[in-house]
């Protein structure tokens, strides 16, 4: 991906050692940090502004966990919605709602290059890289954003894992709603983005 936004901008860098919590493959975890140190994802925010939005860029590269496909960590934030379009790679945008261990609905978005997906509130959200290649995915977002990962650390993840077997559950949840796989919003970002501003 060529992008003149990147140029001379140093992102925020997830480690390995930060995502243990949140891990499917925890005896993979305790085998590799002591000899592998890596980073899982980049994330370059503020490259661009509208208002009191911002404009930033991420990069997840094809590096598996043990059995898991690389991912964010996870986070929820509050009463405020999120545009994602897919720049370069393939993603699943998971999402899941519930109360505790009790998960009421959870969903993925299989997304590829162009296509837009929004984040509604109140959902506990996650990007999985599930291709061969690096996964560079842009967002708008409203510029003081606070995320939250507590929930995520809690119970080591979302309610599913994507890995080589495909979605498997859980268990550290005790109620889990069947997965249902949906299809992105659009092809193309809208022109209006009044909708992400804080009301």
């Amino acid at each position: 991906m060529k992008n003149n936004l990147l140029n001379n901008k140093k992102p925020g860098i997830r480690f390995l050692n930060e995502m243990q919590p949140v891990l499917c493959d925890q005896e993979w975890f305790t085998k590799i940090k002591k000899t592998e140190k890596f980073a899982v994802y980049y994330v370059y925010r503020g490259l661009k502004k509208k208002g009191d939005l911002r404009y930033d860029i991420t990069v997840i590269p094809a590096k598996m966990f043990g059995k898991e496909f690389p991912k964010t960590k996870g986070h929820h934030h509050f009463e405020i919605p999120e545009l994602i379009q897919v720049l370069e790679g393939k993603a699943f945008y998971f999402f899941q709602k519930g109360t505790g261990a009790s998960i009421k609905e959870a969903y993925a978005v299989k997304a590829s290059k162009g296509d837009v997906v929004i984040v509604p509130t109140g959902y506990d959200h996650l990007t999985i890289n599930p291709g061969k290649k690096r996964l560079v995915m842009a967002n708008w977002i409203f510029n003081k954003t606070e995320n939250d990962y507590s929930f995520f650390d809690r119970f080591q993840g979302a309610c599913y894992y994507y890995t080589k077997n495909g979605w498997v559950r859980n268990k550290k949840y005790k109620k889990i709603p069947k997965l249902e796989i949906k299809k992105p919003q659009s092809k193309s970002m809208p022109k209006n983005l009044d909708f992400l501003e804080k009301n």
